[in-house]
């Protein structure tokens, strides 16, 4: 079996691609950061190809198409918070707030249309990392939350029109991770589960692949 898993450095990609790994998987990964990614390869272990690049750039999607090949699973998990302290939607940069959809929406879309023959051929699935801040109006959240909520109502119809594939759009709730440090400046976070635990409800959902729909891990 072979996944592509997306923003895979570090927090749940790195935890994700390291509970696939362990199960036998063989792995295609991506961060924007190539040292960083280079050091998480090596903890992942096993067949993994890095592939250092930018999730916005076709080019580097085609790369991550073709060292895929037969391609069982894709795991659109690279995204960004957006600017922190979070602004106001009053208040936010409408430049910024189009990065923001860029990377959260339009890049995973296009990786899994690029995907989609090969996926189709082989039964494959989808997962979509989403959030809870997709469904809940929680102040400030306004940029990176409705990016998600665009996410899952995408991977909602691509369910409907596909239904050869299994799609999951999987909320895997708040974990301590960089991003959600960004989320909260200068708060302690260590409270938060880490992003190892929810690897079981993963590995099981991509192992037993119940109908498609929203997953909370």
């Amino acid at each position: 079996m072979r996944a592509i898993i997306t923003g895979a450095s570090r927090g749940l990609g790195l935890a994700l691609a390291t509970g696939l790994a362990e199960q036998g998987w063989s792995l295609v990964v991506d961060a924007r950061s190539p040292a960083d990614l280079a050091s998480a390869a090596e903890w992942i272990g096993g067949d993994v190809t890095a592939l250092p690049g930018d999730i916005r750039d076709p080019a580097h999607r085609a790369a991550l198409a073709e060292a895929a090949g037969d391609v069982d699973l894709l795991v659109n998990n690279a995204g960004i918070l957006g600017p922190s302290p979070r602004p106001r939607l009053a208040d936010y940069p409408v430049d910024v707030l189009r990065d923001v959809y860029e990377v959260n929406v339009f890049a995973p879309l296009a990786l899994t249309r690029l995907l989609l023959p090969t996926l189709r051929a082989r039964d494959g699935a989808v997962v979509n990392v989403t959030s809870d801040a997709a469904v809940e109006g929680y102040e400030g959240w306004g940029g990176y939350g409705s990016a998600k909520a665009a996410l899952e109502q995408a991977s909602n119809v691509l369910a409907a029109e596909e239904p050869g594939l299994r799609v999951w759009w999987v909320d895997p709730g708040d974990l301590r991770t960089r991003m959600h440090q960004e989320a909260f400046p200068g708060e302690d976070i260590s409270d938060r589960p880490l992003p190892e635990t929810v690897v079981p409800a993963f590995v099981k959902l991509v192992t037993e692949r119940p109908p498609s729909g929203r997953v909370r891990l």
